[in-house]
């Protein structure tokens, strides 16, 4: 069994949709990274996307573990044309395709973006790439919402528009653990230490 402890990068305080966008990170919470360094196994293995919000939270709870490479099947939705615009600008501009993207996701795409079927199959194939290769191990992913949100889909075999009703606050502890084959566990959701 692998377990999966999808922490989510810190805070970017941005009101916006960010996806593939490099933005910064709030990393002053240093009582808060020091909870969840001290709460996450030592002997894991520590993995993000290759955006900076993640990397730079990944580092800051490593401590003496493992760093895998840096992995851009990681990132967050890629919001295209809809990328760092706030909801209600895209509401007003794009009326029914924003109401069926948050209402029924699944094959909806923002302009230029991806829809949640799309990140999800993208997330999917490097999560299964990543547990057949380091089988039986703790892995640390940091992570985004939208990826954690995908793993919570798989894992509790729902639809996209289940899934999307669970919140996942930055720096908070999405634990899973991977039974085999297509067959998942869910032992925390948004887990606050």
């Amino acid at each position: 069994m692998t377990n999966w402890y999808w922490i989510r990068h810190g805070p970017t305080h941005l009101k916006s949709l960010v996806g593939w966008s490099d933005v910064d990170v709030d990393l002053s919470n240093i009582n808060r990274l020091k909870k969840l360094d001290d709460y996450l196994p030592n002997d894991s293995l520590i993995i993000s996307s290759d955006l900076k919000r993640t990397i730079k939270t990944a580092t800051e709870i490593q401590n003496m573990r493992e760093r895998l490479p840096n992995n851009k099947n990681l990132r967050e939705f890629n919001f295209g044309e809809w990328e760092l615009k706030k909801s209600s600008e895209i509401a007003a501009k794009y009326p029914k395709l924003s109401k069926d993207y948050w209402s029924r996701p699944g094959d909806t795409a923002p302009p230029n973006g991806e829809s949640w079927n799309q990140a999800a199959k993208r997330i999917n194939a490097e999560v299964d790439n990543i547990n057949e290769r380091y089988k039986g191990k703790n892995i640390i992913a940091v992570g985004h919402f939208g990826v954690i949100l995908t793993q919570l889909q798989r894992a509790a075999k729902i639809q996209p528009q289940s899934a999307i009703s669970f919140q996942i606050d930055n720096l908070s502890i999405t634990h899973l653990e991977h039974l085999g084959d297509k067959n998942w566990r869910i032992l925390s959701v948004n887990n606050i230490i």
